[in-house]
């Protein structure tokens, strides 16, 4: 607080202070918690059926949205091959490939480490992108061990420039007329694998990884798409070429029609980084009064805008009692004297650098033929 401002306190004194309290206990209440009384109107589109149960679990319930931090026994986890049930007194991981010395590190070894936290929310690429599927999201207090210094041990040889880390889950996978099987596995540049904030992770708010999100190791990349954060680690490789395995060259890519000077063409691109985003969560009601609720995401975020039925966009208060630069941020919108009936809500995030979230025609959207890194702008109905 500036010396200016901290004198003026001090001068008004404790009448002024007090009524500071009261903004600031209300300005932290508006979204969380729910206050005594207050109704949540479900939204009229929900969610189709899920198909695949076992793939994908515990989706987020947007209108139980109730916390910043998301609890693990409703975070949301995918599964592309198997489920592996690892034994931790067991379980080893090796860092190899192109390095001067080659590690092999068990739970104990990378708790002996020093330990780091980063709070992260994590979204599927593929979220927003099936209407059964809207849900791949949780921001969860993540701990464990840096990477870089990890890497930096093992000794990077100079020919190296992609970091390959793979799972312990297995699955078959076809290629032309071959079966092969093979583990999960994605990859990044040495680049972006020595970034600070990447962990090699053991702990989900405050206990261990639970098996459903990578017990007993997992890779935590913030600001990365849920894909590129590999789950039940088993090997860290470093290679001299880029590396193209299922997850990273023939599924998780996006393919756009781009115009080149009246030209159509045809790119394809690896998922990786997140995009910037907000959706609409829920509405409540408290007695006659109306409030929009719901989260920004995927960039640092300079404000959120809420449409109501296609008119004028209305700027949303954001939460800042709880703020961290990987960290969606929690927003709200008054709703005064909606008329009753049937309404579409609709956000739009902008980030610090003026980018907007894109709507649904915008060509990056509308010229996207494959789901993943759906971040157009959400619309959600509801009735009151």
């Amino acid at each position: 607080m500036p010396d200016l401002q901290r004198r003026e306190l001090l001068v008004q004194g404790s009448a002024a202070l007090a009524a500071i309290a009261v903004l600031y206990a209300s300005r932290r209440a508006y979204a969380f918690p729910k206050q005594v009384g207050e109704e949540v109107i479900p939204w009229l589109d929900q969610p189709t059926e899920n198909p695949d149960p076992v793939g994908i679990q515990k989706q987020l319930v947007w209108e139980d949205l109730d916390s910043w931090i998301t609890p693990n026994d409703k975070f949301f986890s995918i599964s592309h091959f198997n489920r592996p049930t690892i034994d931790e007194k067991t379980w080893s991981m090796e860092i190899g490939g192109l390095v001067k010395k080659p590690l092999k590190l068990t739970l104990a070894d990378i708790r002996a480490r020093p330990r780091q936290e980063v709070v992260f929310t994590v979204e599927c690429s593929g979220n927003h992108g099936f209407p059964f599927f809207t849900g791949g999201i949780g921001n969860a207090r993540w701990a464990g061990t840096p990477l870089a210094p990890i890497l930096e041990e093992a000794g990077v040889l100079e020919k190296g420039i992609e970091v390959v880390f793979f799972g312990t889950d297995t699955g078959e996978v076809p290629i032309r007329d071959v079966k092969m099987q093979q583990n999960f596995a994605r990859s990044m540049s040495l680049a972006d694998a020595m970034n600070p904030d990447n962990l090699l992770c053991y702990e989900m708010n405050g206990t261990a990884l639970p098996a459903a999100n990578g017990f007993p190791v997992r890779l935590i990349a913030p600001g990365w798409y849920g894909i590129a954060n590999v789950k039940w680690l088993k090997r860290i490789e470093v290679r001299d070429t880029r590396f193209m395995s299922l997850l990273m060259a023939r599924d998780y890519v996006t393919i756009r029609e781009e115009d080149h000077n009246g030209e159509t063409v045809w790119t394809e691109t690896s998922v990786g980084r997140a995009l910037i985003k907000s959706a609409p969560a829920k509405v409540t009601r408290k007695d006659s009064d109306y409030t929009i609720i719901g989260a920004a995401w995927g960039a640092p975020i300079d404000r959120v805008e809420v449409q109501v039925d296609q008119g004028p966009w209305a700027p949303a208060t954001i939460d800042h009692s709880e703020e961290a630069e990987h960290a969606w941020k929690i927003w709200s919108l008054d709703w005064a004297n909606p008329s009753p009936g049937e309404h579409m809500v609709t956000s739009r995030a902008v980030s610090t650098t003026g980018q907007i979230q894109p709507a649904m025609d915008d060509p990056l959207i509308a010229k996207k033929h494959t789901y993943w890194e759906s971040n157009g702008q959400v619309t959600r109905r509801v009735r009151v």
